[in-house]
């Protein structure tokens, strides 16, 4: 692999960490939850969706002025796009909590976190390992295993909707949590879309 190449997958690695550290700290903020610190915690969060940004205009930029890369072009601005959905979407969750003000979390919350620190992971190692995709026996079974996780959140998101009703019988929280669960369901179809799109160009390149 030519060294120049490296830049680009290298930014692919350090873009999904800012997806790992985000959902991490998502998972953090729904364990402790005190709506009182709300603001604070969107905040933080933002400055992880920001350092994201920056991964994807550098991609850009790189793609704008490169003369040879090692894959075609679109493929690797559509991989940039699909992280940068990832923090999009865990951004967007912590938003549904400070824009309808939730004042409580519940249990199907938090262990939805903990399933998409989970897919932010494996979908970081899919990343790291997409420099060997002429050898994709590895990608193949770690693409496998995210869309299994995926499945596992689709699941949860049909159990967790249907247990708020357990929590509380405001029909308005009701449907405040359903549009939560919801968007975090979207955090782990977004995940999944990364391993999509690297199973695309694995096939077009092998």
């Amino acid at each position: 692999m030519a060294k120049s190449d490296h830049y680009y997958y290298n930014n692919f690695i350090d873009a999904a960490e800012c997806c790992c550290l985000a959902a991490k700290y998502l998972q953090s903020c729904l364990s402790n939850y005190d709506y009182g610190q709300i603001k604070e915690m969107l905040e933080k969060m933002h400055r992880y969706e920001h350092d994201a940004d920056e991964k994807k205009h550098e991609m850009s930029a790189a793609l704008a002025k490169a003369f040879v890369t090692p894959l075609d072009r679109e493929d690797l601005a559509q991989i940039s796009q699909n992280i940068d959905d990832v923090i999009d979407c865990i951004d967007e969750v912590l938003q549904r909590f400070y824009v309808n003000r939730i004042q409580f979390v519940v249990p199907e919350s938090i262990e939805f976190s903990s399933r998409l620190v989970s897919c932010c992971d494996l979908m970081k190692q899919i990343l790291a390992e997409l420099k060997n995709y002429r050898k994709p026996k590895k990608l193949h079974e770690m693409i496998i295993d995210l869309n299994h996780m995926e499945e596992e959140c689709d699941q949860l998101y049909l159990k967790a909707s249907l247990a708020i009703m357990d929590h509380t019988s405001d029909p308005l929280t009701i449907l405040f949590w359903r549009e939560i669960f919801e968007r975090l369901e979207m955090c782990a179809d977004a995940c999944e879309h990364v391993g999509d799109c690297v199973e695309t160009i694995v096939m077009k390149n092998t």
